[in-house]
């Protein structure tokens, strides 16, 4: 039986901790005086936390408060370069990687185009991104804290990667081939899980309580967040809903279903249908690139195949709206750059199939973190990890 931890004077002493750490984290510059004021800390506490974060270097402080007449207040602030996060997004067929400080900024920012799926190859080029973006790091005193990773499958709560079945990745463990690599901790997530937690934090669904993420790449994969945390079912795999049957009798999956929504709705679906007009004769390259410059001069075929795509996202949202009644669905990943021709055909669908209470309640956002959302979130993982015995929750 787990020992519960009691309130002892140790314990007092690090939620006082991080009740500072965490005022002046979200708050700051604030002053001492402010702290003590906004947290009923008597000042000799406060002026003890504070002396001991400004020793970890997690804060700093600057004489630039305004005066009431007397000496000018010394403002505190979070030191957010004090240490710096790797965050990866392991796409199907790209690598895209950010340095970001403690605060979710992004320092440096990398891309890579993956042309296979084999597993040594892909460590190899990972690997090699992840060197260049801890080489570009500046100085600092805690260096590179954590690297996070979201992946395109199922992860335990391990971190170790069940399934990936764009990948065709089976009981991956990619956290110890990391750890053993660089000797710096390491989170492993599904990329949409990651993608929400970005989202949540910096993006689309701030400041909201109850928010699905979908992310439409290569496949479909969704992240959960209820009452501001994140929910991964009992195993930690929920969220798979782009594994949703849509079409009873529909195409074989790789996940070895039939008639998945991401077969239909997808950025593989919609460079397949591409590939079966007269579009693939061109000389061009068929990609989302070119669909984009193709639907910006007006191209009715690639419009048309939009407007297509944007429909059988709607019928897969009209179902996860249904169930779940969030308050905000935030659509993510590379799909959500043809907002300008899917959204209104996404938006007809949910006005033909919804309740009235469930259209009423419910809105639908496009990224704010676009492509970024995954690799922001999977660094704000490591972030977390890292600062998590500055902010010791009671509940």
């Amino acid at each position: 039986m787990q020992k519960l931890q009691t309130g002892d004077h140790n314990l007092v002493k690090q939620i006082n901790k991080s009740i500072v750490f965490g005022l002046i984290e979200s708050k700051g510059p604030m002053s001492r005086a402010q702290i003590s004021k906004n947290t009923g800390l008597n000042k000799a506490t406060v002026s003890t936390m504070v002396s001991e974060l400004i020793n970890d270097s997690f804060v700093y402080e600057i004489e630039a408060g305004q005066s009431s007449g007397g000496r000018k207040p010394v403002m505190l602030y979070f030191n957010n370069h004090t240490g710096y996060s790797i965050g990866i997004d392991l796409g199907v067929n790209y690598i895209l990687g950010v340095l970001t400080d403690l605060s979710g900024n992004i320092i440096e920012e990398t891309t890579r185009d993956l042309n296979g799926i084999e597993f040594d190859y892909v460590i190899e080029n990972l690997i090699s991104l992840v060197e260049a973006l801890i080489e570009k790091a500046p100085q600092s005193t805690y260096g590179i804290i954590g690297i996070g990773v979201g992946v395109p499958g199922n992860v335990d709560k391990e971190d170790k990667i069940l399934f990936a079945p764009n990948l065709k990745w089976k009981q991956v463990d990619l956290k110890q081939v990391i750890e053993n690599k660089f000797n710096i901790p390491t989170k492993i997530e599904n990329e949409a899980n990651a993608g929400s937690h970005g989202e949540r934090l910096y993006g689309a669904g701030k400041n909201i309580s109850n928010i699905i993420y979908i992310s439409i790449g290569i496949g479909i994969g969704t992240g959960i967040i209820i009452n501001n945390d994140l929910y991964t079912g009992s195993s930690g795999i929920s969220g798979e809903m782009g594994h949703f049957t849509i079409e009873a009798n529909g195409r074989k999956c790789s996940c070895g279903n039939r008639g998945c929504w991401e077969l239909y709705a997808s950025e593989s679906a919609l460079l397949r249908a591409a590939e079966k007009h007269d579009l693939s004769k061109k000389e061009h390259k068929i990609d989302l690139d070119y669909l984009i410059n193709e639907a910006q001069i007006g191209n009715t075929e690639v419009l048309q195949l939009l407007n297509t795509l944007g429909e059988n996202i709607g019928i897969g949202l009209t179902n996860i709206v249904n169930t779940f009644n969030p308050e905000v669905v935030v659509i993510g990943n590379r799909i959500a750059q043809f907002e300008t021709w899917i959204a209104n055909p996404i938006d007809h669908v949910l006005e033909e199939r919804l309740s009235t209470y469930h259209k009423d309640s419910t809105e639908i956002r496009f990224s704010k973190l676009g492509k970024r959302s995954c690799a922001i979130g999977a660094s704000s993982f490591s972030i977390s990890m890292f600062l998590s015995d500055k902010r010791v929750s009671v509940r």
